[in-house]
């Protein structure tokens, strides 16, 4: 089973002050422990969807062994980012896909999902029973998955319309998202191994 990983790292970090792929925690930047955190997970090929400040990123950021794209209509939200990626990722019987802002994720959590790869499955983690990323979607659901993706709903409404498995993954990872600065906070006193 060939598992794609994907990255969406493109977003302007309007609430947070900045990209939240620039953001730095426990040394490195969001972007490239998001990215190492799939290869770490075995996902092959790792594509990373970059858009607002992408130069400084790649200037910034490591991002060995993987794929960087750009998506140009970063502007218009997640959606048009999840579009590039999956068109990116090329032949794959599935691909997990990880929001940037979610350092919490751990490879136990992407292995959860991982273990449901097959080109039919839809799955999401879900932490204490709130719903959460990262996100399996085979490659039978990527056309629908491209043909409803828009604004800042990326798949949620595809999700919606079509049955998902959710995986429990609260005591072995954190999914909350960090949309602003104070949400660091919480983030700090932990390790940040995988």
């Amino acid at each position: 089973m060939r598992v794609a990983g994907l990255l969406l790292a493109a977003g302007a970090g309007r609430r947070f002050g900045s990209p939240k792929a620039l953001v730095p925690l426990h040394g490195r930047l969001f972007v490239d422990s998001a990215a190492g955190l799939l290869r770490a997970a075995g996902c092959d090929p790792v594509v990373v969807v970059l858009g607002a400040r992408a130069a400084e990123v790649r200037d910034q950021a490591v991002l060995d062994g993987v794929t960087v794209v750009d998506n140009p209509h970063w502007e218009t939200g997640m959606g048009s980012s999840l579009r590039t990626g999956l068109h990116a990722v090329g032949v794959a019987d599935a691909v997990v896909v990880l929001p940037v802002d979610t350092p919490g994720v751990t490879v136990a959590a992407l292995h959860r999902l991982i273990a449901l790869a097959e080109p039919n499955a839809l799955a999401r983690a879900t932490y204490h029973g709130e719903i959460g990323h990262p996100v399996l979607i085979g490659s039978g659901h990527f056309a629908g998955v491209t043909a409803s993706a828009a604004g800042d709903q990326g798949a949620r409404d595809y999700l919606k319309a079509h049955t998902v498995r959710h995986v429990e993954c609260g005591d072995v990872a954190d999914g909350a998202d960090v949309d602003r600065p104070e949400d660091l906070d919480a983030i700090r006193p932990r390790s940040g191994g995988a």
